[in-house]
């Protein structure tokens, strides 16, 4: 199994198509000739560098993991308070969602897990855990601050706080609206006091 990080630039531009089908229309719902077509190159040229849709659902959503960890460290580094951490958490999902009405790879993934294989299932829950348990400790650090309500629990808050922006997306994109996940976050701080 190839890794993110391993990639030609050839590959690269594979992927790059494979994560804006997938946002658009999810694992089950795109093809190689699909994924050929866009980069405008042939099917066998995708299986030369992706010998399965597998393999390559896996490189998208690493990568789409590890830019989103990466993300969470800039935040970290330009905001020190939990309700600007937030806020700036939200704008990741808004950026997705304000290009078409795209969706979270992951989020549209986890819709399909019953039906994905394994080892791109286990990615797209190690993007959920990776989120959460960030957003536990930011939420967890806001409310020994006294910046956020002590309730719900951080792990509880987390989850959703998560789920809210997820689901924005979804309900933004099936009602062509564009009440996004920064306006959802807006909704959610208010009501825990930031």
């Amino acid at each position: 199994m190839k890794h993110f990080s391993e990639l030609t630039a050839s590959a690269e531009r594979i992927v790059d198509a494979g994560e804006a089908l997938l946002q658009r229309l999810g694992y089950n719902g795109f093809s190689y000739e699909d994924v050929a077509q866009m980069v405008g190159i042939r099917k066998p040229s995708v299986h030369h560098h992706f010998a399965s849709k597998t393999e390559l659902g896996v490189v998208v959503a690493q990568r789409y993991t590890h830019r989103f960890r990466q993300s969470l460290l800039q935040i970290e580094g330009r905001h020190a308070q939990a309700p600007e951490r937030l806020r700036a958490y939200a704008d990741l999902f808004e950026a997705t969602f304000s290009q078409g009405r795209r969706l979270c790879v992951c989020g549209m993934l986890g819709a399909e897990s019953e039906a994905l294989p394994s080892e791109l299932s286990a990615e797209v829950k190690r993007f959920f855990e990776v989120n959460l348990s960030w957003l536990s400790e930011v939420i967890a650090a806001g409310q020994a601050a006294g910046a956020l309500k002590p309730t719900p629990a951080a792990d509880e808050a987390a989850a959703t706080l998560l789920a809210t922006l997820e689901g924005a997306m979804l309900v933004g994109r099936g009602l062509q609206s564009e009440f996004g996940p920064s306006r959802a976050m807006a909704s959610l701080l208010s009501a825990w006091g930031a």
